[in-house]
């Protein structure tokens, strides 16, 4: 999963870009409101963490001009603002979420993670496929009863195509949600990531639709 942090304090942007990566997401990040806006308008994320007070454009500006071009990427506001009005101003303009600083990380984390499986239309924080169990909490997979150890980026993978379980997923696809600006994206890394991912969960767990995708059924 791909997400955005907008957030113009250095220290905390840091922060929050290093937990998020230890949790296995790919992160971009933003400074100032222009880099925000322009990185929002220009990838497909899975979910944007976005401050309200922002040097160049600021958090609403941000948040409007993205609902008005339709895009229905999950939005976090994260924000000193505690305000009532400020929270009801936020959703009511299209925020998915509002947290107030200052906050816990493991919150924050939370929140992420109930945005993304909501957006895709799964409440649950489990996932079935035959033997296969996947915990989106814990980030763990389990296979006939036990646990099979992944990388981080390999459990990415396959949360995402769980996620999309039944739909092919386009090799671009998974690109654009898996690996973030900073990241090494060889043309062949992600063979290399289903390949070891086979070796633990079974040649059956991923299947390949040549020309098109990866698809779990």
């Amino acid at each position: 999963m791909r997400v955005l942090v907008v957030e113009d304090e250095p220290d905390l942007l840091a922060s929050i870009a290093r937990a998020l990566r230890d949790e296995g997401y790919a992160v971009d990040t933003a400074a100032d409101g222009e880099d925000g806006l322009f990185k929002a308008e220009s990838w497909e994320y899975d979910a944007i963490v976005l401050d309200l007070m922002l040097p160049a454009v600021d958090g609403w500006e941000i948040l409007r001009r993205l609902r008005h071009a339709n895009k229905t990427v999950p939005v976090l506001i994260l924000t000193a603002r505690d305000a009532v009005a400020d929270r009801v101003r936020g959703l009511d303009s299209g925020a998915d979420d509002y947290l107030t600083k200052p906050f816990d990380l493991a919150e924050l984390l939370a929140r992420i993670r109930a945005l993304v499986r909501r957006h895709v239309g799964h409440a649950r924080s489990t996932i079935e496929i035959g033997d296969m169990v996947l915990d989106l909490r814990a980030r763990t997979v389990t296979r006939g009863g036990r646990v099979i150890p992944l990388t981080p980026r390999e459990y990415a993978l396959v949360e995402y195509l769980a996620l999309h379980r039944g739909k092919v997923v386009s090799r671009t696809e998974l690109y654009d949600h898996l690996f973030g600006e900073d990241d090494d994206t060889l043309s062949n890394l992600l063979d290399v990531h289903v390949s070891n991912i086979r070796k633990k969960l079974g040649h059956d767990a991923i299947q390949t639709r040549r020309g098109h995708g990866y698809l779990m059924e």
